[in-house]
């Protein structure tokens, strides 16, 4: 049964088992299947239409933010405790690396041969012939 589906609604059917309160809305008569799937194609899942319907928000969000939290911090953490002698050494020696990788590139494009430039010749837009 689930081979002839679009995967998108094999998707929402995953949503609703995950929200019983969306079928109860349904079986009450407050709204149709049609009108909750183009909502949720619509809107996503995170929307809060769905918080007045009930559906709680998925713990994947959450967690994804404390991920994004916990990342800011270790990064902000990791910078305070940082040497401002450090930092200017480091920043000193990715100096260095691209300056070497510059002159690489620079001697590759050396070694190919350069093509002359075509010489432009202004010819006068009027032939005129003198009898």
């Amino acid at each position: 049964m689930h081979k002839n589906l679009h995967p998108s609604v094999i998707k929402f059917k995953e949503f609703v088992k995950k929200n019983p309160a969306l079928i109860m809305e349904v079986r009450n008569g407050n709204t149709t299947w049609q009108e909750l799937y183009e909502d949720w194609y619509l809107l996503g899942e995170e929307d809060n239409r769905w918080e007045t319907l009930g559906v709680k928000p998925s713990p994947s969000v959450e967690k994804e933010d404390e991920k994004k939290g916990d990342w800011i911090s270790t990064i902000l953490g990791t910078v305070q405790k940082m040497d401002p002698d450090q930092i200017q050494h480091y920043i000193h020696s990715l100096s260095q690396a691209l300056g070497a990788i510059q002159g690489v590139i620079s001697q590759f494009q050396g070694s190919q041969p350069k093509q002359p430039n075509p010489k432009v010749e202004h010819k006068h837009p009027f032939s005129f012939r003198k009898d």
